[in-house]
């Protein structure tokens, strides 16, 4: 174990069972704590420390800046500022939430919540983010465009539920890989002028 600055870190071994899914981390796992004392991890050395900091200082630049740089007397659909936004924020909230508390005391079951809501925002992300381009790329087609719209938002709840539900690293994966070709297909037809 070792001290730095804040709690006894522990080794891989020494950690909680629910936190021992990367046996190549080998030392830096913070106690179980209470919710105060999670929060108090934000100022010290630990192994989750930079995922919290990566995730949590775009977070705050998404919350304050981006909504001063997005054109919003200009769009002439508002929601669509409205998507961009949340598409920037779900994924940071739901990372900076789960790295933060993942050694919760709640054990096995908080971890788990915290979890699907980490890979909640990695859905919304991939759904919310593509809505803008599907809308765009098909301006000059109202009617193809809504069917698409609608089609890419049915699938992609299909798709959240089974990321949320997936007992593995490589189905959750999976989940994702139809949308990664949907965006493509998007991709194509704007490199093919479609219109």
């Amino acid at each position: 174990m070792a001290f730095l600055g804040g709690a006894r870190l522990l080794d891989w071994a020494s950690s909680p069972r629910h936190l021992q899914f990367n046996r190549f981390v080998l030392t830096g796992y913070r106690p179980v704590s209470s919710g105060s004392g999670c929060l108090r991890s934000l100022f010290y050395l630990h192994n989750e420390l930079g995922n919290i900091y990566t995730h949590g200082i775009p977070l705050l630049g998404f919350l304050f800046v981006l909504p001063l740089t997005i054109p919003w007397a200009r769009l002439s659909e508002s929601w669509l500022g409205v998507v961009h936004y949340l598409a920037c924020i779900f994924p940071q909230l739901g990372s900076v939430l789960y790295h933060l508390f993942m050694n919760h005391e709640g054990g096995p079951a908080v971890y788990h919540t915290l979890l699907t809501l980490d890979m909640c925002g990695v859905c919304m992300v991939n759904t919310l983010g593509a809505l803008p381009i599907i809308y765009c790329t098909l301006a000059c087609s109202p009617l193809l465009r809504s069917i698409a719209l609608l089609a890419y938002t049915g699938l992609s709840s299909y798709g959240i539920f089974c990321a949320v539900t997936a007992r593995s690293s490589v189905r959750r994966l999976r989940a994702f890989a139809w949308q990664a070709l949907f965006r493509f297909f998007f991709f194509y037809l704007r490199l093919d002028g479609h219109c």
